[in-house]
């Protein structure tokens, strides 16, 4: 059965170019991009190298008796989401997407971190030592988060947003410019984790909310490596409540899949890191959800070197030699799992990911190395059928 690529018009002049930053649309605004015709079941393919994974649909004819697949697009999160819902009258599709593309932009109020926002108010008053009553939601998210920081060994640590910001990536729009060196050893000194936040319940009288307080100053919370997972899971729980078991989510190229596209399973293609297409396929499963970490999506150049925005907190300094991870999730917190897992397999390299993936409980994860490599899990080549059958892959 062929699949399709399908580029739609009215988004090529918000979708930034290869290399360009992802930003330069503001995420502080929703662009949905409207319905794609139901037709064949296809899903979008962008042109860029902002969407790290994307959606393939098997290709059918239009016009047969297939059930159609509903599709909207926006752009959230810094990035463009897709939903697309199999096998469902319209009305229904439409009124249950809708809220879920409501969902992410309330997560994306909710969570950025340098606007205006519950985390930039969080991160204002652990600057000045102080304390802030946020909601459970929030509270439970930044512990969930330490815990998997905990698991990683600090790799995934989303703390070290004071290091994003001097690298320039807390912006709409990044220069190519290095940071000061005092500056950033400070910041690696102070040593920012998730292990230094506080939580405490609410006096008696108060509100239902949560205090945080952190012991360390330095800590500025990101969690641009969370939100996209946690927005899976929880689109993936608004869809159920609606009655619909068909569909497949994509945020930036973190993708959950729920149920199945009538009797094949969803299928995606893994962006490759440095050419327009696909470096392998795959077919996702109902409760799978697969998540990828680039070099490619966030960066800027500068002596003839990349910088990413995917930093080790170790030495504060982007990651080189790795050109991109993808891990495969599955069941209860697939999405969150999908999102902060790749962090610490990228931050480990060639050298240190195997164990990463281990102490992250992931079988199923590859590793693109800086000179195009593949190193894989012999789970994860079972999933993958691989494009460029020229691709080196070493099984660990």
């Amino acid at each position: 059965m062929a699949s399709c690529f399908i580029r739609p018009e009215s988004s090529k002049s918000n979708i930034p170019q290869s290399g360009q930053n992802q930003n330069s649309v503001s995420p502080s605004e929703n662009y949905l991009f409207g319905r794609i015709p139901a037709c064949a079941g296809m899903t979008a393919f962008y042109g860029s190298r902002l969407a790290l994974i994307f959606a393939l649909s098997a290709l059918s004819a239009c016009g047969n008796k297939e059930p159609p697949t509903y599709q909207e697009q926006g752009y959230v999160f810094g990035t463009l989401v897709e939903v697309s819902v199999y096998g469902e009258d319209e009305a229904r599709a439409r009124k249950a997407v809708t809220q879920v593309m409501q969902e992410f932009q309330r997560l994306h109020d909710l969570l950025h971190a340098w606007k205006p926002s519950a985390l930039s108010d969080l991160n204002a008053a652990f600057a000045k030592g102080e304390s802030r009553e946020v909601t459970p939601e929030l509270a439970a998210m930044l512990k969930d988060a330490a815990q998997l920081s905990a698991q990683s060994d600090g790799l995934f640590n989303p703390a070290i947003g004071g290091l994003v910001r001097l690298w320039g990536f807390h912006a709409d729009e990044y220069k190519a410019a290095l940071p000061d060196e005092k500056q950033l050893a400070a910041l690696v000194t102070a040593h920012p984790q998730m292990s230094d936040l506080v939580f405490a319940p609410p006096l008696a009288g108060e509100g239902r909310g949560v205090w945080v307080s952190s012991r360390n100053p330095a800590v500025l919370l990101d969690l641009g490596g969370y939100a996209k997972g946690y927005a899976l899971d929880r689109a993936a729980e608004l869809l159920k409540q609606q009655g619909i078991h068909n569909a497949l989510i994509n945020i930036g190229g973190n993708v959950l899949a729920l149920g199945a596209h009538g009797e094949r399973a969803w299928r995606i293609g893994i962006q490759h890191p440095r050419k327009p297409g696909p470096i392998a396929t795959m077919e996702l499963h109902d409760g799978e959800a697969i998540g990828t970490s680039g070099d490619y999506q966030r960066y800027f150049e500068s002596g003839g070197k990349r910088y990413c925005h995917l930093i080790d907190p170790r030495n504060g300094r982007p990651v080189q030699g790795v050109q991109a991870v993808t891990i495969l999730t599955h069941g209860v917190r697939a999405g969150v799992l999908s999102d902060a897992s790749s962090k610490p397999l990228f931050i480990s390299g060639s050298a240190g990911w195997r164990n990463a993936a281990q102490k992250m409980n992931l079988t199923e994860a590859l590793l693109i190395e800086g000179d195009g490599t593949a190193h894989l899990t012999a789970a994860m080549q079972k999933r993958l059928e691989f494009t460029d059958k020229k691709t080196l892959q070493k099984i660990e």
